[in-house]
């Protein structure tokens, strides 16, 4: 690989990461909002709405989606790598949001104290949440995925796409809801329902997001001339 491919590889690595942990810090932030998938009627789950989730849902496969891009073309280190910043950045804005929080507003301020409290309020619980939440379904995704890499001898994409991310959905719903429950911040009565329902929609998206990473993994393996199952090294 030239030069001018290796510096254009890793800005493709760099955009990605980047992607990643914007979907990732969003995801922690926007929590708190709720809604419901209408086209799904009156169906519930353990008295819970079918698919009525918290918006933070929405960016948050993507994350799926890109470290199995990285994975698949850079490598199983690159993947952790960015799981790491990920880590950090949420944590960095944690930060930034607990330090907006103790900051008295101005009277002519559009957002209130109390208003900042009520949309940012629970973000510390939140943030420690999905972050436990997130640590052990990305570092179980990642595994998951390079062990069906190595038995399928990089074929069968959808294969490994898929069996890690229904697996690490479910670990990453089951303990986010988990510790919420456990913090106060959800019932319990909605447990199981937010549980089956987040899974189910996060599997649904996984299932829509094989086709683009067929896509993208194409276009990636031909423009570097990459051979079923190589990597691009970028150390």
């Amino acid at each position: 690989m030239t030069q001018k491919d290796k510096r254009v590889a890793f800005s493709i690595y760099l955009y990605l990461g980047a992607l990643f942990i914007t979907s990732l810090v969003v995801s922690n932030l926007i929590f708190q909002k709720f809604f419901y998938w209408k086209p799904f009627g009156d169906i519930t789950i353990f008295g819970a709405p079918l698919f009525e989730i918290s918006v933070g849902i929405l960016p948050y496969p993507l994350t799926f989606l890109i470290t199995d891009l990285i994975s698949e073309i850079f490598g199983k280190k690159k993947a952790n790598q960015v799981v790491v910043a990920g880590i950090f950045a949420s944590f960095f804005s944690l930060g930034i949001v607990y330090t907006s929080s103790a900051v008295s507003a101005t009277d002519w301020s559009p957002v209130s104290d109390a208003m900042f409290k009520d949309v940012f309020g629970n973000t510390i619980v939140a943030v420690f949440a999905s972050m436990m939440a997130y640590l052990l379904a990305q570092f179980v995704d990642i595994q998951i995925y390079h062990f069906w890499k190595r038995v399928t001898k990089g074929k069968y994409l959808w294969l490994r796409n898929n069996f890690s991310t229904f697996s690490s959905q479910f670990i990453d719903t089951f303990t986010v809801v988990l510790l919420l429950c456990s913090f106060g911040e959800i019932p319990w009565s909605l447990f199981y329902g937010l549980v089956i329902s987040g899974f189910v929609f996060k599997v649904f998206i996984a299932f829509l997001d094989t086709p683009l990473l067929y896509f993208f993994v194409y276009l990636l393996r031909r423009r570097f001339n990459l051979k079923i199952g190589e990597e691009i090294l970028l150390d």
